[in-house]
C-alpha cells in the first residue's frame, strides 16, 4: 500500500513533500490504527525541532550576499592567479573557483547557477565549446556536497545524530581526493580538444587580483577555521558568514546595496522553507516507515546478499544513484538514511562518518544524471546548451566521482583520518 500510494504520486509529479505526507497518512488510514493521527501533527513538528537545521537557511544567504556582493567574482579573479596559464587556464579557473565557492554554500544546485552566470559566457569568449563550458562549471558542483560546509551533511548529522562539526571535517580530504581526479580530467581532456592556451597574469595584475580577493577568502577561513578550531558551532560559522559577506560587500567592495536585501531576503526564505517542508514531511514518512519495521526488514535481505563492507557499500551505491536519478537529493537522504544507516553501523561495522561522505556524494551525482537531473536544467537554463549535450560532456565527470566513491567506500581512512 505505501509503495503503490508513493509511486503514484510521485509519477503523477506531485510535490515530494506532499508525496511523502500523503502516503503516510494513506498508511494510517489503511491500517485501521487511526490513533496514530494524533501524533502525526507532532512527527511534522519534532522532524524540525533541531537547532542544527538553522545552518541551511544561513549558509543560503551567505551564498546569496556573497553574489550580490562581489565576492564571487573576485575569488574567480584570485584563481587566475594559481592556475590561469595553463593550457585550458579557465577550465582550471572554474574549477578552484567552485572549490573556493563550494567552502562557502554548502549547496550545489545554488552553486550551478551562480557559476554558470559567472563563468560559461567567458569561456565561450575564449573558444571553448558551450557544452563542455557548461559541463565542467556543473561538475564543479559535485563538490558543494563534500567540501565543507555542506547542507546534505548537516541534514545527514541531524538524522544520523552525529556531530554536524565532525561531518564536515570527514568531507575535507575526500574533497581535496575528488578535486585532484577532476584536475586530471580536465588536463587529459586537454590533450585530446587543444584547448585555448591561457595567459599567466602580469604581476601588478596578480597582486591587484591578490588583494581584491583576499576580502573573499576570509568567509572560508571563517567557516572552516572557526569549526575547526571548536571556536563555533557550524550553525554559528553560518551566521559568521553571512554576517562577513554582508560586511564585505557593503564596506568593502560596496557593491551589495541595503535596498537589495528584502530581494536576498526572499528568495533565501523560499528556498529554505521548501527544504524544511520538505524535512518535515520526511519526518512523518520515516516515522512510519520504522513502525512498519521495513528498515529491519531490508537488513535481513541486505545480510542474506552480503557480509563485507566494501561490497555493501558498492550496493548501496548502485541502489542510491537509481534513486538520485528519480528523487531530489535532500529527499533522497531522508529517505535513505533511517533505512541503510542502522544497517551499515550493526551488521557492517561502518563509521556513520564514512558511510555519510559515501550517501551524500552518490545521490549529488543524481543532480546531473537525467531523466531528472535538477542540476542539468539548471545550467541548460543558465547557459542555453540543452540537458543532454551538458550530460554526454559530463561523462568524464561523473565517472571520476564513481572513481572517487570506490577509493572512498575501499579506504575507510581517507574520511576518518583527520577526525
Amino acid at each position: 500500500m505505501i509503495l503503490a500510494v508513493f509511486l503514484i504520486l510521485l509519477f503523477a509529479a506531485v510535490p515530494i513533500a506532499l508525496v511523502l505526507t500523503l502516503t503516510s497518512a494513506s498508511y494510517i488510514a489503511s491500517s485501521g490504527n487511526h490513533l496514530l493521527f494524533d501524533s502525526f501533527a507532532q512527527q511534522l513538528f519534532g522532524a524540525i525541532e533541531n537547532y542544527g537545521l538553522l545552518a541551511i537557511p544561513l549558509f543560503m544567504l551567505a551564498g546569496e550576499l556573497m553574489n550580490e556582493g562581489g565576492l564571487t567574482s573576485r575569488l574567480i579573479n584570485m584563481a587566475r592567479i594559481l592556475v590561469g596559464g595553463f593550457r585550458g587556464g579557465l577550465a582550471y579557473i572554474n574549477l578552484v573557483a567552485n572549490m573556493m565557492m563550494a567552502a562557502i554554500m554548502g549547496s550545489a544546485a545554488s552553486q550551478i547557477a551562480i557559476m554558470s552566470r559567472a563563468m560559461v559566457p567567458a569561456m565561450e569568449k575564449e573558444g571553448y565549446s558551450p557544452a563542455y563550458a557548461a559541463a565542467i562549471t556543473s561538475a564543479g558542483g559535485l563538490l558543494s556536497p563534500i567540501i565543507p560546509p555542506s547542507m546534505l551533511f548537516v541534514l545527514f548529522g541531524v538524522l544520523a545524530q552525529v556531530p554536524i562539526a565532525d561531518m564536515f571535517i570527514a568531507g575535507i580530504l575526500p574533497g581535496l581526493l575528488m578535486s585532484a581526479l577532476f584536475f586530471l580530467t580536465i588536463a587529459l581532456m586537454g590533450l585530446v580538444h587543444e584547448y585555448p592556451k591561457g595567459e599567466w597574469l602580469t604581476a601588478a595584475q596578480a597582486k591587484k587580483a591578490f588583494w581584491m580577493g583576499l576580502p573573499a577568502c576570509l568567509i572560508p577561513v571563517l567557516i572552516i577555521g572557526g569549526i575547526l578550531t571548536g571556536l563555533v558551532t557550524p550553525t554559528e560559522s553560518a551566521a559568521l558568514a553571512s554576517l562577513g559577506a554582508l560586511l564585505i560587500g557593503t564596506c568593502v567592495y560596496k557593491e551589495l546595496k541595503l535596498s537589495h536585501l528584502p530581494e536576498i531576503m526572499k528568495r533565501t526564505a523560499l528556498n529554505s522553507g521548501m527544504v524544511i517542508i520538505l524535512i518535515s514531511a520526511a519526518g512523518v514518512f520515516g516515522w512510519v516507515l520504522i513502525y512498519e519495521q521495513i528498515p529491519q526488514a531490508v537488513a535481513a535481505w541486505i545480510v542474506q546478499q552480503t557480509s563485507d563492507p566494501f561490497v555493501f557499500l558498492l550496493m548501496v551505491v548502485a541502489a542510491l544513484i537509481l534513486v538520485g536519478m528519480l528523487l531530489d537529493g535532500i529527499a533522497a537522504l531522508i529517505l535513505v538514511v533511517p533505512i541503510l544507516l542502522p544497517v551499515a553501523q550493526a551488521d557492517f561495522g561502518i563509521s556513520p562518518y564514512q558511510f555519510g561522505v559515501v550517501v551524500c556524494l552518490t545521490l549529488v551525482m543524481g543532480l546531473l544524471t537525467p531523466p531528472v537531473g535538477a542540476g542539468l536544467f539548471i545550467g541548460s537554463a543558465m547557459t542555453g546548451v540543452p540537458p543532454m549535450k551538458i550530460f554526454r560532456a559530463l561523462l568524464p565527470f561523473l565517472m571520476m566521482t564513481l572513481l572517487s566513491l570506490i577509493i572512498i567506500s575501499g579506504i575507510p581512512s581517507i574520511v576518518l583520518i583527520l577526525l
